[in-house]
């Protein structure tokens, strides 16, 4: 079951991420917007921090429906702590690779925490 929900996870960050390219904005801002920050404008440029965009706010979105309506907004609290620590890096790549990697282990973390029904034999 793990397997097949991360296949489907995978799967759909891939699609939007391969429509990324097509788009002219990243999952979570408009990359037209007349004002963008400085890391907004470094992950608009570069097509792997769009990818991982596209992935943390699919991932986001994905997890936050797991939890419960009283769980969400501390997730969302979360998530705009993040944000500020992202923006903090201004539009130094490594910086901002690393803010999402992180932010994804923290995703990662949170989704094996959820129990599961024992695979069926």
């Amino acid at each position: 079951m793990k397997t097949i929900v991360r296949s489907t996870l995978a799967l759909a960050a891939l699609t939007l991420s391969g429509l990324a390219g097509y788009a002219a904005h990243a999952a979570s801002f408009d990359c037209d917007a007349k004002t963008l920050q400085p890391d907004e404008t470094a992950i608009c440029a570069n097509r792997d921090l769009n990818d991982l965009d596209v992935r943390m706010a699919t991932e986001f979105k994905w997890l936050s429906g797991m939890y419960a309506m009283g769980v969400r907004g501390e997730l969302q609290d979360q998530q705009t702590a993040w944000l500020k620590t992202r923006q903090a890096c201004q539009s130094d790549l490594a910086c901002i690779r690393k803010a999402y990697e992180d932010r994804l282990k923290v995703f990662e973390n949170d989704y094996n925490r959820f129990e599961r029904p024992a695979p069926s034999k």
